[in-house]
């Protein structure tokens, strides 16, 4: 079971796709492509009946807590994530913890026929894998966690020096039927206008001269935005609940 610990500093941008153009320009002098460099990104978000979780993140509070499940398509591996922020005065710092299954395994435990601290002990290679699969039980069970909504899209990812990644998410859609880890049919569309692609920075630290010099050059500013919360918010609006 592959298992990953990460804190990093990160912002996000709404983007034109003219505006992509010029990063991509200044991006190619400074990074590379990542191991991944495009892929088809599912995310598939627990939470109460309530949407308790969602609600909360969607208030910005210091501490925010999530729980998602990641898919890439073509690929049998579901990553099991337990996202946390802190938000700061300049910066959101985030933490992921996760650990990695099989899509069997992933739909045996989304109907609680096993815990994660089971399936772990199949591949378990130390004491952290186990500790991060109990968490992930201990939020679906305590909190009667189930899957709500799926959020997919298209990555472009690249990687830099000193932990810097960048990557441009686009064609965001979503759906509350149908979570599985399959192509969904209807997928309903978010962007409608044009700024309608999403640049997210990560870094452990400062960003780079260059890519700072290029948000202002492009007059590009961080902004709040969480893909499931937006989601949500257009759910709500749409059905008038």
């Amino acid at each position: 079971m592959d298992t990953k610990v990460f804190d990093r500093v990160e912002k996000k941008y709404l983007i034109t796709n003219l505006q992509k153009k010029a990063f991509l320009e200044r991006i190619k002098e400074y990074m590379r492509k990542d191991g991944y460099y495009k892929s088809g990104v599912m995310n598939l978000y627990f939470d109460t009946d309530g949407y308790d979780f969602i609600i909360q993140s969607i208030d910005q509070p210091i501490f925010k807590e999530k729980l998602r499940a990641r898919s890439y398509v073509g690929y049998d591996r579901v990553f099991l994530e337990i996202k946390t922020k802190m938000r700061g005065k300049e910066y959101n710092v985030g933490y992921k913890r996760r650990v990695m299954i099989t899509h069997k395994d992933f739909d045996d435990l989304v109907k609680r026929s096993v815990s994660l601290a089971e399936l772990s002990q199949k591949s378990v290679e130390n004491e952290c894998d186990l500790q991060i699969a109990r968490e992930v039980d201990y939020l679906i069970e305590n909190f009667d966690l189930k899957p709500k909504i799926m959020v997919v899209y298209d990555r472009e990812s690249y990687k830099g020096d000193d932990g810097l990644r960048v990557t441009f998410d686009e064609k965001l859609k979503y759906r509350t039927d149908n979570l599985r880890f399959v192509k969904g049919k209807h997928d309903k569309i978010y962007f409608k206008d044009e700024k309608n692609i999403i640049m997210e920075v990560k870094a452990h630290g400062v960003l780079p001269l260059w890519l700072v010099q290029t948000m202002s050059e492009q007059k590009v500013f961080p902004q709040q935005f969480s893909k499931v919360g937006k989601i949500y918010e257009k759910i709500r609006k749409d059905t008038n609940v």
